[in-house]
């Protein structure tokens, strides 16, 4: 077992490196059935709080890196308006946005995240709680295990992911707000449910849930298929988390606009692999 990994997962409560254990299975037992019925499954205190302190440092060093976004956004993560769709269709719905990212390319090679992210005994642990396999490291770059960063004011509204599945470390909390809002299993593939999703998005909140994270916290989360939303951060402490994200098709990144709406920037990878998904999901 890999030395570095037990100064940053909580081993003792969840030993990752030993998916056979009954301490693991009876835990991704738990975990299945959560994202099975809730899209959405965590596991509190996993991340050591020496572990969590460097992270915190390491975003912090960087903190001038980070690219900061303030524009307008649908649901499915785009800023242009549709006028061949119908007035209130949720397409046509935009929304405030201001966040930013720390990319994956901006960190070092010794990164604590970057490391825990990199490992097998991760990959695997996650793809038995989903019940999928195989499931892969995502190959975009810029996304692959990106800093999220809201500052006081900061708001994410309303949107689907780009790739299947994301894990969330909450690295610092906020003193208020900062709610992680979610519609678990609102679509599916080849069924995009718009009818549905307008109806959260005009204010209907009753298939809306809510996860209060902590920091150390991680959650796994269905995020391509279920709506979700970070309410706004308030008070004068930012919220940062660490995002890591897997996916079913190795070959998938984000597209030209996702790429320089959400991270700043288009990187050839980006134009050379903009193909049309095959799940039929707006993206």
């Amino acid at each position: 077992m890999n030395k570095r990994l037990e100064k940053i997962v909580n081993l003792n409560n969840y030993p990752i490196h030993d998916i056979e254990s009954d301490q693991i299975k009876n835990l991704i037992k738990k975990c299945k059935f959560d994202l099975d019925k809730y899209s959405c499954a965590t596991i509190p205190n996993f991340i050591l709080p020496d572990s969590l302190k460097i992270m915190n440092e390491e975003l912090e060093k960087q903190i001038n890196e980070v690219y900061m976004s303030k524009e307008s956004i649908n649901a499915y993560l785009y800023s242009q308006d549709d006028p061949a769709l119908p007035e209130d269709h949720p397409k046509r719905l935009f929304m405030n946005r201001y966040n930013g990212y720390l990319n994956s390319d901006c960190f070092p090679k010794n990164s604590e995240m970057k490391f825990l992210y990199e490992t097998d005994e991760l990959l695997k642990f996650v793809s038995a709680c989903l019940g999928i396999s195989p499931i892969y490291r995502w190959a975009d770059p810029l996304a692959c295990h990106a800093y999220n960063v809201m500052y006081p004011e900061g708001i994410l509204p309303w949107h689907f992911d780009s790739c299947e599945f994301t894990l969330s470390l909450m690295i610092q909390k906020p003193e208020k707000g900062g709610i992680f809002e979610y519609c678990p299993n609102i679509r599916a593939p080849g069924n995009e449910n718009f009818d549905e999703v307008k109806k959260v998005l005009n204010g209907d909140r009753s298939r809306v849930r809510q996860l209060k994270l902590e920091p150390g916290d991680l959650q796994i989360f269905k995020g391509r298929f279920t709506l979700h939303r970070v309410t706004k951060v308030e008070g004068n402490t930012s919220r940062y988390m660490c995002i890591p994200a897997y996916v079913l098709d190795p070959w998938r990144v984000n597209t030209p606009e996702h790429s320089r709406a959400i991270y700043g920037k288009v990187l050839p990878i980006h134009i050379e692999r903009n193909k049309a998904r095959s799940d039929g999901l707006a993206d």
